[in-house]
């Protein structure tokens, strides 16, 4: 059985913040799970067993090669994709990177990374991101 098609999936995703202002967004590559060759704010699912936070760390060292602090929750969204036939609920931390700088580790699943400033933010964005940014515009433009 596979999570996020057979049953819901839990997934949890990092915006990444550096100290210039600008997110660090990665181009889905074409064997990522869904939303082939769109921009995210980066992150993967949740092991049995394993806590959010402990997945996202996880996640950034094996994806990107940078260790990370996990911090304040922005959200908790809703991730249907009727199209994929893929149903997650993704929840999306404040992070910051503490050691390394990001690097592709798994060219299949990124095709392309960089950082952005929140008025250049690419347009094709998955799903679950457009959520996210709106939410932490909000945030920081309190």
């Amino acid at each position: 059985m596979k999570r996020g098609i057979d049953y819901i999936g839990v997934g949890v995703g990092a915006i990444i913040v550096d100290n210039r202002g600008r997110l660090f967004l990665a181009r889905r590559g074409i064997k990522a799970k869904n939303e082939r060759g769109l921009w995210e704010f980066p992150g993967g699912s949740v092991e049995f067993g394993e806590t959010m936070a402990a997945a996202l760390r996880r996640e950034m060292r094996e994806e990107f090669g940078i260790e990370i602090i996990v911090g304040e929750l922005l959200d908790v969204v809703d991730h249907i994709l009727k199209e994929e036939r893929q149903h997650w609920v993704s929840a999306t931390y404040l992070c910051t990177i503490i050691a390394g700088e990001p690097h592709i580790m798994e060219p299949e699943k990124c095709a392309e990374i960089g950082w952005f400033s929140t008025d250049k933010i690419p347009g094709e964005l998955t799903q679950i991101t457009r959520k996210n940014l709106t939410h932490y515009l909000q945030l920081i433009n309190r």
